[in-house]
């Protein structure tokens, strides 16, 4: 009787863990299927950032575009109206630009040089005084005016020659 017993009960045992594992299965499934999905969302989420940031570069260079379309028609419409004020306005027209850049660039030297005449006059060493006098933003200020001047004539030349 024991091993009817035995045997019922071992089979009822089986019987439920065989009936208990597709459930198991599935929860198993399901929390990968849950993972899945996660990971999906996240794939999304990063794409759809990308998309937003794309679309805002976008925006950007046709800000651009037409600032520059903008100062394009300004510069047209400053040479037309200077062409037909005669040779002397649209000469004058010509070296405003210039004429302002050369009347910053002596006040620029000016300062320097009177904090350099100042410097001196209270006794500092001349090697400190000319390495605190010329600094990280001199430099940029001065490669920032020599690159428009030369490197920004430089392309406006060969546009021109390619157009």
């Amino acid at each position: 009787m024991f091993e009817l017993l035995g045997g019922g009960l071992l089979g009822s045992i089986f019987g439920g863990l065989f009936r208990l594992a597709p459930e198991v299965l599935k929860f198993l499934d399901k929390k990968n299927e849950r993972q899945h999905e996660l990971s999906m969302f996240q794939l999304q989420t990063d794409l759809e950032k990308m998309r937003g940031e794309f679309k805002m570069e976008e925006k950007y260079v046709d800000y651009s575009i037409q600032q520059m379309d903008t100062i394009k028609a300004a510069f047209q419409e400053q040479a037309e109206t200077a062409k037909a004020a005669g040779w002397f306005v649209a000469a004058v027209s010509a070296l405003v630009r210039p004429g302002i850049t050369w009347c910053l660039f002596f006040m620029y030297a000016a300062v320097k040089a009177a904090a350099l005449v100042i410097a001196f006059q209270t006794g500092a060493n001349w090697m400190e005084v000319v390495t605190k006098c010329w600094d990280e933003d001199d430099f940029a200020l001065f490669t920032m005016v020599l690159t428009f001047w030369f490197v920004g004539r430089s392309l406006e030349r060969y546009k021109a020659g390619v157009n």
